[in-house]
């Protein structure tokens, strides 16, 4: 059994614990409202940006290569979006385990199947796995931005426009509240804009077939299709980072509380026993006393 030193300086441990768990939540509350008011602000812009590549392509029929939905799928291109720092509870390990499923069951179908990670945990846990990526990005946590989304966004373009892959697929965790988030899959190329992963509302085509652009719809198309890709992918960002603060967030609380609880359980025990050693010792005393008469 543990001497009553050895009680009080795991209970003066855990109390240092607990401080530190505190001040992490805090940090992660703070950082989650900025995220999550920056996805709030955003989802608004794409969806309307996605309406209006989709009215004027039904309007005008115009055909796109990244639009063009492929018959056989055999090179696929998966990003797997992970966070850099861990005590985030399931966070990472939800979607690493996401991405090791697909592998398993679309290896043998597949020609090719390569990886781009975004965050070091999907690096790391990955290259245990002997799988090496075409790239590996790190530091979004601190470097979210859409120029960073911009820079990813034209290599995936350029990854599917030469060819290499037939399908560039994205697998992140969505941001729902501060205590939920789910794993997405989404294809990001070929772009489908009918499918969105945070609204499921019909686009119907609204501009008139009569009008008259300048430049043409082609280019306007093109234009508006590279915009879209761009902010997709930083909106992914940002709905990862938003969610990786809300489980971080969600994950100190509960050690918080955890410690707390170690820390009443071990207090109980020190006084139980500091209790038993006072007995003993007086019983000591008084049977001496009695002896000696």
């Amino acid at each position: 059994m543990a001497s009553l030193k050895d009680i009080r300086a795991q209970i003066a441990s855990t109390k240092n614990t607990q401080q530190i768990t505190k001040a992490l939540k805090l940090v992660s509350a703070s950082k989650l409202r900025k995220a999550q008011n920056n996805i709030v602000n955003m989802r608004p812009y794409a969806l309307s940006l996605r309406r209006v590549i989709s009215d004027v392509a039904v309007t005008q029929k115009v055909a796109h290569p990244l639009m063009g939905q492929r018959t056989e799928v055999n090179k696929v291109l998966m990003v797997v979006l992970t966070s850099d720092r861990g005590l985030c509870g399931a966070f990472n390990t939800n979607i690493n385990k996401f991405a090791e499923k697909y592998i398993r069951d679309n290896k043998a179908r597949l020609q090719k199947l390569d990886f781009i990670f975004v965050g070091k945990k999907g690096f790391e846990f990955f290259q245990k796995r002997n799988i090496t990526p075409l790239e590996s990005i790190t530091g979004l946590d601190k470097d979210i931005s859409y120029k960073l989304a911009s820079q990813v966004a034209d290599r995936l373009l350029g990854y599917f426009l030469s060819g290499e892959y037939d399908e560039v697929q994205l697998v992140y965790n969505e941001f729902k509240s501060a205590i939920s988030h789910n794993v997405v899959c989404e294809t990001l190329l070929p772009i489908n804009l009918g499918l969105s992963s945070f609204s499921d509302e019909v686009n119907t085509a609204r501009f008139s077939k009569d009008l008259v652009f300048e430049p043409s719809p082609e280019e306007v198309v093109e234009q508006l299709l590279t915009k879209h890709f761009g902010l997709q992918v930083y909106r992914s960002m940002s709905e990862s980072v938003a969610a990786e603060h809300g489980a971080r967030m969600t994950a100190m609380e509960n050690a918080s509380n955890n410690a707390k609880e170690l820390i009443n359980k071990m207090t109980l025990t020190y006084n139980k026993l500091r209790q038993e050693k006072i007995t003993t010792e007086l019983i000591e005393i008084v049977s001496g006393a009695e002896a000696l008469k």
